[in-house]
Order: C-alpha cells, then structure tokens, then sequence
C-alpha cells in the first residue's frame, strides 16, 4: 500500500495505515476498528460531516421558503388567494418528497462528493428564480409554481445526505452523527424563518437586487412587528442563499470523499457521467411529481380540474418514480435491482410508516405553521349578515414571521439529543414515549384552533395553541433521533443506507401532505379536524412501535 497518497482535500495528511486512498476517492473504509477509526477514519468523517451539515441546511431552506414567502406575499397584496398560495408550499413538498426516491440511491450510483456537490449546486436554480420573479408583483401563479417545483432539488438532498454520512461512522456513533446532519440540517427550517423576514428588510443588493415594495399588511421579523406602509424586498429571500451555495458548492468538491468500498459505491463513473445519471434520475421524479399535481390542482391553479383525492395521487406517484427509474438501462438498471432489495424487507415498510409520525411531522408542521398563524390569528372570525366570515383583518393578531421558526428551531435543536439519547438506552423506547406525547398534544392543538377559528378575539387562544405546537415539534425531533438509531440496528450495513433514504423519502411527503389537510380544513372553517386526524396516526405508530420493537418476543427487541 503507499503511504504517500492523500485524500485530495486541503490539508490532508499522509495515508494511514488501514484505508487506501486515491484523490477524492477511498478503496478501504473500516469504521468499526477502533485503531482505523482513531488514526484516520474518525477526521475524514468528521470533515465530511461538517460540510455536508451546512449543504442539507441550505437545501431545507431552499425547499420551504415558501412557508415565508407566501405570508410575505399575502402582505404585499400579490393577486393570489390564500387558497392559492397553499398550493405553492404543496407543489414544493410533494417534489421534494419525490425527489429523494431517487436520491436514496445517488450514493451507490455516484459516490458522496460527486452527489453533495451536484446537488447543492442544483440549489442555485430555484433560488435565482425566486428572487427573480418576487420582483414583481404581476409574475403569474405558474411561473411560482415552476419555482417551488424546482425548489424540490432542496427536499431530495436530504435522502442522499443522510445515506452518505451513515456509511462514514461506525455503528456505536450512527445515532449522534445521523443526529447532528439531520437536526443541524433542519436547521435550515430555523434559519429561513429567521433570516429570510430579516434579508427582506433591506436592499441587500443595491441596484441589482431591485425595487422594494410597499407593505400592504402588517408583517415582522423575530424582533418585532413592521407596520403597513413600509418598504420591503421579499426578493431577498430568493438571492440571498447565493452567499452560502456557492462556497459550499466549492467546499463539497475539494474537500469531501467517495467511499469506493464494495458496500457503498464500488462502480462509480467519472464525474460528468456521474452527474448525467443523476440528472436522468432526477427527471423521472420531476416529471412523476408534476403528473401528480396536475391530476391533483384546480383548473384554476393550472391543474387538470379532475379533483384527483390526494392519497391516490401520493401512491401513483410513488409507484411510478420507483417503477420508471426501474426502466432507465444500463447501470442504474442494474444497481437499482441490488438496492430495491431494501423492498422485500418488512421492516422498510414498518420504519416508513414510524419516520412518517416524526419527520413527516415535523417537515408538514415546519412548512404551513407560518401561514396558519397567518390565517387563523391574523383575522377576525366574526358574523356578518348571519355569515360566519374569515377575511377581516386582526389588528392584535400576533405576526406569523415573529413566532413561526421557533417550533422548527426546538425541533431541529433537539435532534440530536434524540439520538445521542437512543445510542443509551434504545431507539424505540424513546420512539414509543414521543409518540404518546404527540397524540396528546395534537389533541390539544386541535382544541385551541377550534376555538380560535370561531373567535373575534383569536388571539386569546393563541398562548396555548403556540406552547402545545412547540411540544409537537419537540416531540418530532427527538423521535427524528430515536428513527434513525431503530434502523441502524435493524437493518444491515448494506441495506441501511439506502432505507434510511427511502423511509425519509416516504415521510417527506408530510411536507405535502400536512399543508393540503390544513388548506381544505381551513378552507372548510373545521381546522381542527387536521389534528385530530394526526393524533389518530400517531395513536396508531403507537402500537406499531411497540409491536414490532418493544415487544420482547418481537424479532427485533430494541427497547
């Protein structure tokens, strides 16, 4: 073995005994020996680690900026009804959910660093158009909706992100390191919902930025309200991801690693065809999540107007972006038929449906809880002419841009801590007690948005409604954690990788889902039949955790 190569990454030392290096590129990684991990393992990993973190808080940014934006836009007096602009957050999630169906396998057919790099440049598309077309006020609805499809590049990410850094870390530290890249990346959640209301706040750019606009509506940040009648710049929250994207573009490619071993990527290709069949992949997602939309949207928001149910089009999207991918020739065909093996394994389906109740949770929650306090506390609802109406401004309503990245903030913060804690005492303990915690406080939601929603007074109501989501939201980020420790220990090396990619494809689709259930129920004046229909799911994942990995005569006990 020569002892001179290095790893290709600024600063890399001489080659340690134990891995075999060429470029970007390792041909030997055995996290699980101690004298390995301790000389050499443990530095690359924690490298790659610490730029794939800021790269997947970029892309969550990028996907749900939407949540900000459209309040932002109802502000404004942009000519969309809120109904609308529902659908902007939807057409985002449901792409991003999508997306990640063929990310959840990028690793095995690209390697980490070709994929991180690719993907987070990708990002630089939607935000550019973003801020292009928010400079307007008469850009029509589809153009935004062609944006917030393309801001799925940012929900598919995560697939491929959490897949890459689970093969780097031995299986004792999985829970920690899966813990930090997926808690810190949802940070991206956070920092949107906090920097995006500050960047709109001034000419961040000068003249190449564009014209401000005039505040229709109260609007706010994190340190206070902005009266109706001043300037703002909502393109900002499309520009200015450009100062982070770019220089995580060029730390992904000159400093992170493709683990060429026989369980990772053995058969990669060259970087431009690398980049060519995840471009291939990514097409057949973005063409099945826009079949989707249009059977699902109103003739009015450019869909077919067949009014589609909303579950049938999640599973014909589903079924189709894996069967389609199946069809693409050459390597992918055949990689694919190794890593769709993750299918016949009972427990992918079962971790599904758990990492649904927590991700799913807390990704649907983090994309309509700015417009729900919008539209449930920003409005009186009062009677008038024997009419129960929603459309009269509350002039003591709280502002959805002060209050709104707090729950993804304690949701992304205490992640982590969820795995950290699942390594001590187990993964599915910990699952089963935040589950009975998120039926309970749904229930309570539920109960405050009811009398919210048919209230002059809204926001005498919303003290409670607030503190009980913030207990959702935590609930969901410790049970984030305890998901991903459950399925290191189930499933094998090979396997793990790609389940945990494809159980958090699966749960994205809370990002979709959980908006459209908020938009109809709003629509329909029941908003706090949504919670209700969450607690029920999660009363469910309660004995389906427990039968399957509580049980002590269960096949896989992991208390």
């Amino acid at each position: 073995m020569a002892h001179e190569a290095s790893d290709g990454a600024p600063g890399s030392s001489p080659e340690k005994p134990g891995t075999k290096i060429k470029g970007a590129d390792i041909h030997k990684w055995d996290p699980e020996n101690a004298e390995f991990w301790e000389s050499t393992g443990k530095k690359i990993a924690t490298r790659n680690l610490w730029i794939s973190i800021p790269s997947l808080l970029c892309g969550f940014a990028v996907w749900l900026y939407w949540g900000i934006i459209t309040v932002q836009m109802l502000n404004l007096g942009f000519p969309f009804a809120k109904s609308e602009l529902f659908t902007l957050m939807a057409i985002a999630g449901l792409t991003g959910a999508t997306l990640r169906i063929p990310s959840s396998f990028f690793i095995r057919m690209a390697g980490g660093r070709n994929t991180i790099f690719f993907t987070t440049t990708l990002l630089i598309i939607p935000a550019v158009g973003a801020g292009l077309a928010l400079r307007d006020a008469s850009t029509p609805l589809w153009v935004f909706q062609l944006l917030a499809l393309l801001s799925g590049f940012g929900g598919g990410n995560f697939a491929s992100s959490m897949s890459n850094i689970s093969f780097f870390f031995p299986k004792k530290q999985q829970g920690l390191a899966l813990g930090l890249n997926a808690g810190l990346g949802n940070f991206g959640v956070t920092t949107m919902q906090i920097l995006v209301p500050l960047a709109m706040t001034f000419g961040l750019f000068g003249a190449l930025g564009g014209d401000s606009m005039v505040l229709q509506n109260t609007s706010g940040t994190l340190i206070g309200k902005i009266p109706a009648g001043s300037e703002t710049w909502i393109q900002n929250a499309g520009f200015i991801w450009l100062l982070f994207l770019v220089p995580l573009a060029f730390a992904g490619w000159f400093g992170m690693n493709n683990l060429r071993t026989k369980e990772v990527s053995p058969d990669i290709p060259n970087a431009v065809l690398s980049f060519g069949l995840l471009s291939g992949m990514l097409l057949v997602g973005f063409l099945t999540a826009a079949f989707g939309l249009w059977l699902l949207l109103p003739e009015s928001a450019n869909g077919s107007g067949f009014g589609v149910p909303k579950e049938i089009v999640l599973v014909l999207v589903i079924a189709s972006t894996v069967f389609l991918l199946k069809q693409i020739p050459g390597q992918i065909k055949s990689t694919l038929s190794r890593q769709y093996q993750i299918f016949n394994n009972k427990h992918t389906w079962v971790m599904s449906v758990i990492y649904t109740m927590t991700f799913g949770s807390f990704i649907g929650f983090s994309a309509s809880f700015p417009l729900a306090i919008k539209v449930i506390f920003g409005y009186q609802h009062v009677m008038v002419d024997g009419v129960m109406t929603h459309d009269i401004t509350n002039a003591n309503g709280p502002s959805a841009l002060m209050y709104a990245w707090m729950g993804p903030f304690i949701g992304a913060l205490i992640r982590p801590v969820g795995g950290w804690i699942s390594d001590k005492v187990g993964g599915a303990l910990v699952t089963q007690i935040c589950s009975v915690v998120m039926v309970a406080s749904s229930i309570g939601v539920a109960y405050y948005m009811k009398a919210a929603y048919g209230s002059a007074t809204p926001e005498e109501y919303f003290v409670g409604f607030f503190v009980l989501f913030l207990v959702l939201f935590a609930a969901t980020g410790i049970g984030n954690g305890s998901t991903f420790r459950t399925i290191a220990m189930v499933f094998p090396k090979e396997q793990a990788g790609p389940v945990l990619g494809w159980t958090s494809a699966v749960a994205a689709y809370g990002a979709f889902y959980i908006p459209k259930v908020l938009g109809e129920q709003i629509k329909a004046t029941t908003p706090e039949v949504a919670l209700f229909g969450f607690a029920a799911f999660y009363a469910v994942c309660v004995f389906v955790n427990w039968w399957f990995y509580l049980r002590k005569d269960g096949e896989f006990y992991n208390p």
